[in-house]
């Protein structure tokens, strides 16, 4: 086995920032980890990375950087559901694209996130009103900690917005290895979230697929937000905070225009996107950092920018909604 010294990881961060790993080694196979447990890496300072979309390195990174890399794709039919099992080290958007290639519903509102299929249980990615939680079954894990694999059922993630066990309790701790989602085979589609439905009528279409949604969506989103693989981002920066609708109601006297999203309880979520708009954020350049032009939930490297200028712009945001609105605003993307 490799553990390679000295790496740059400015290639393998979707926001291009320069940092440098100590030690590094690309895991394709199973049995990699158990060398690495047996060898004491776990023991030391060690950082797992899959597409490198959703983090920021502020700083070189003095452990070892194991990066995610085994591939692999297969389903079977149970009745009326569909069990999809994906390597973690997958494109989570070429899953998507399995899914539809095979006519199975369900991730077509999630076309395009970056990243790996490794990392979604991680974030429960979701856009345009799907969750990854609604469709998880499952996850098979490697135990950095004890050096065994772990099953983890849908419940034993502990599934919240943008957030999983994985981000609390576990953070760190396991290696998601390969991810079974259960899809169903009559799903209804969602077409009611964000600019899909008014696409889909410019389009002309009135009886969409699933590639239809997903296309559009794909569409939404290359309009939005830019293409990393030419200038650095990692997606949404922050995540949509959520309030109490007693709150909501109050900034609605002073904001009539905020856009929210009940939550069907007590709660609501709230654009941040907007709070971030609003304070005049939106397109505004400081050094090699900018604020995208489109979407203002969005943080971009011009080129040469560090990941500690991008985290100070990020902090300086969060202030300016926080005097605004009362709201902080909290980030999206793992800081290193």
């Amino acid at each position: 086995m490799d553990v390679l010294s000295n790496i740059s990881l400015k290639n393998l961060n979707t926001f291009g920032v320069p940092s440098i790993a100590k030690n590094f080694v690309e895991i394709r196979e199973e049995k990699k980890l158990t060398e690495l447990y047996r060898k004491g890496y776990f023991q030391q300072k060690f950082l797992i990375l899959g597409g490198g979309s959703n983090m920021l390195f502020t700083k070189d990174f003095d452990g070892t950087v194991i990066k995610v890399a085994n591939t692999g794709i297969q389903h079977f039919i149970e009745g009326s559901h569909i069990f999809v099992t994906a390597a973690g080290g997958e494109v989570w958007n070429d899953l998507v694209w399995y899914c539809i290639q095979h006519n199975f519903p369900g991730l077509e509102n999630m076309a395009l996130i970056p990243g790996t299929v490794g990392a979604s249980p991680v974030q429960n990615i979701g856009a345009y009103g799907a969750e990854l939680m609604h469709v998880f079954y499952s996850c098979r894990a490697f135990d950095t900690r004890t050096g065994e694999f772990r099953t983890f059922t849908n419940k034993e993630c502990a599934f919240t917005y943008r957030d999983s066990i994985f981000k609390t309790k576990y953070k760190g701790r396991f290696i998601i290895l390969s991810v079974t989602y259960r899809l169903h085979l009559h799903a209804q589609l969602n077409t009611s979230y964000g600019a899909i439905e008014s696409e889909l009528k410019k389009r002309g279409i009135t009886a969409p697929t699933i590639k239809d949604v997903a296309e559009v969506v794909s569409h939404i989103r290359v309009e939005k937000l830019p293409d990393p693989s030419t200038i650095g981002n990692a997606g949404s920066f922050f995540k949509n905070p959520i309030i109490s609708n007693q709150q909501r109601d109050k900034l609605l006297t002073q904001h009539p225009t905020l856009v929210f999203y009940p939550l069907g309880n007590s709660e609501s979520k709230v654009a941040a996107g907007w709070l971030i708009e609003q304070t005049g954020w939106k397109g505004k350049e400081i050094g090699e950092v900018a604020v995208w032009k489109n979407q203002a939930l969005v943080l971009t490297n011009k080129g040469e920018a560090t990941g500690q200028a991008i985290f100070d712009v990020s902090t300086r945001i969060i202030e300016s909604v926080f005097q605004e609105f009362g709201i902080e605003l909290e980030r999206e993307v793992n800081i290193f």
